[in-house]
């Protein structure tokens, strides 16, 4: 009797099984990702560990943890630059931040923040506003390797050029160079600017809310996540912002059409900022 076989692709099988056994060892839940962004960077994992099949990865990333912290990595972060999308920091900057100089003690997450570029940013932003001194920085992403290297604050010198630009774009108002030490081919940021910073692990995914925030920045995370998963995202955003908080997404992501909208006033739609008004 000739057996029957599955039409399932062979290589969409395989990825169901590795994000099973990752989410059985690891306890880390990739199983609702978008397909297509994850399949690219599970090949980029195939081309970095020279293996031909996603099965052979598995028994790899199952047996091997520094391998999986390398996956982690892949995954986790994000192409990013200091004040990338200058007029979002331009608007914070003029709009946002007035609103919250009535407050003692202004709490702000960085959600998914990758290696740490948009963290410094937004304490540069804070520093220049007479702010900062009263700001707490939550800065949480996923991976540990991450944000050991957010941690530590060092960039190639050869991207100084694109920051200092972004920066004047947003309406900076020192010379860049005061906010880092140039040594051999890296820019160091100064430590002043770690000082209110909180670094953490965190799992969209997984993890509950921890605090109540005034601003939440979520830019370019949800992209990543299919609509199952966004929908508890945004769940979990809702709960950690105050009432008139305000939070800001990625180009393409939007407050329209989730659970939330109206719950949410527009203050730029093609910024994509917003604030919680119930």
């Amino acid at each position: 009797m000739a057996i029957k076989e599955n039409p399932l692709n062979i290589e969409e099988l395989e990825i169901r099984l590795l994000l099973e056994g990752i989410y059985q060892k690891y306890g880390y839940d990739f199983r609702n990702y978008a397909q297509a962004s994850l399949r690219r960077r599970i090949a980029k994992c195939l081309r970095d560990e020279h293996l031909l099949t996603v099965s052979a990865f598995q028994e790899k990333i199952l047996r091997e943890p520094e391998t999986f912290a390398q996956f982690l990595l892949t995954v986790a972060v994000d192409v990013t630059s200091m004040f990338r999308d200058p007029e979002m920091f331009k608007l914070l900057r003029e709009k946002v931040l007035l609103e919250l100089k009535q407050f003692p003690l202004i709490r702000i997450w960085n959600v998914g923040c990758s290696t740490g570029e948009e963290v410094y940013s937004t304490a540069i932003l804070l520093t220049e506003e007479g702010l900062y001194d009263r700001c707490r920085i939550y800065a949480t992403d996923m991976s540990e390797a991450a944000l050991d290297k957010a941690k530590a604050g060092i960039y190639p010198f050869d991207s100084i050029q694109t920051y200092t630009k972004n920066y004047l774009a947003s309406g900076g108002i020192e010379p860049f160079s005061n906010y880092y030490d140039a040594k051999y081919e890296n820019a160091i940021f100064k430590s002043f600017l770690k000082k209110n910073i909180v670094w953490a692990q965190h799992n969209l995914v997984t993890d509950s809310s921890f605090n109540e925030f005034n601003i939440i920045l979520c830019r370019n995370v949800m992209i990543y996540f299919n609509k199952t998963l966004q929908e508890r995202v945004h769940q979990l955003l809702y709960d950690s912002l105050a009432v008139k908080g305000i939070i800001c997404l990625g180009e393409k992501e939007s407050i329209k059409f989730s659970p939330f909208e109206n719950c949410y006033q527009s203050i730029d739609e093609r910024i994509k900022l917003y604030r919680k008004i119930k």
